[in-house]
C-alpha cells in the first residue's frame, strides 16, 4: 500500500473560480469608484459622503470587502500550504490569517454602515 502525502494547495476549480470571480468584483468596484471620481464626486467631503451613503453603494462596498478578504484568504492560504512545512506552524498561520481577515471585514463593515 502506498501512503500518499497530500501537499500543496491543490484545491482545484472551486478556488480558481473564486479567485477569478472575486477579482472581477474588485475590478468592477474599482471602475465604479474611478468613474465617480472622474465625474467630480470626490471634489468635496460632502459629495463623497453622499455618494458612499447610498444603500446601493454601501452594499457594493461591502461586497468589495468580502471579495477582497476571500481573494486574500485563498491566496495566502495557498502560500502557507506550499511553503510552510511544519503542520503546527501551518495551522497557526492559517488561524491567524483567518482571524485577521474576519477582523478586517468586521471593521470595514462598521465603517461602511456608520456613514
Amino acid at each position: 500500500m502506498v501512503n500518499r502525502k497530500i501537499v500543496g494547495a491543490h484545491y482545484g476549480l472551486k478556488d480558481w473560480l473564486a479567485q477569478r470571480i472575486t477579482g472581477v468584483v474588485m475590478a468592477a468596484f474599482t471602475l465604479v469608484v474611478v468613474v465617480a471620481l472622474l465625474q467630480g464626486v470626490g471634489a468635496s467631503y460632502e459629495s463623497w459622503r453622499a455618494f458612499m451613503a447610498s444603500g446601493l453603494m454601501r452594499f457594493v462596498s461591502f461586497l468589495f470587502i468580502v471579495s477582497l478578504c476571500w481573494h486574500a484568504w485563498v491566496g495566502v492560504r495557498d502560500i502557507w500550504m506550499d511553503y510552510v512545512q511544519p503542520a503546527g506552524i501551518k495551522l497557526a498561520l492559517h488561524v491567524l490569517t483567518l482571524l485577521a481577515l474576519i477582523g478586517y471585514a468586521g471593521w470595514a463593515a462598521q465603517i461602511i454602515w456608520r456613514l
